[in-house]
């Protein structure tokens, strides 16, 4: 008797691993001129131990430009804070600060 060969099932999962590792070419989205962005500035404790965190919402961006921002706003008020889903968290009150800056920036603010 001869010895079967072995088959080895060949496919590829090369689609599957894109989606894994989050490495789809995606669209870029388009920012939008400050002019015609409304930003919404508001003070917030919740979920954050008693924290205060100055939110600034609203923002049209694609991520590289509100990371740029982000970046911009925490230097101007001398705080960490991060910048995630159109939405820019400051450490600590300074709507003042940022309402000031993002008006010299050309942002409609309320």
């Amino acid at each position: 008797m001869t010895p079967k060969k072995k088959i080895k099932l060949v496919y590829s999962t090369r689609a599957n691993a894109e989606l894994a590792t989050g490495k789809i070419n995606k669209p870029a989205q388009k920012s939008l001129l400050p002019q015609q962005q409304t930003i919404r500035l508001r003070l917030d404790k919740k979920r954050r131990r008693g924290k205060t965190v100055t939110l600034a919402s609203g923002f049209q961006l694609n991520p590289k430009d509100l990371k740029l921002l982000s970046k911009l706003l925490k230097q101007n008020c001398g705080a960490g804070g991060t910048a995630k889903a159109d939405e820019i968290e400051i450490q600590g009150d300074h709507r003042d600060k940022i309402r000031q800056k993002l008006l010299a920036l050309n942002y409609n603010v309320k």
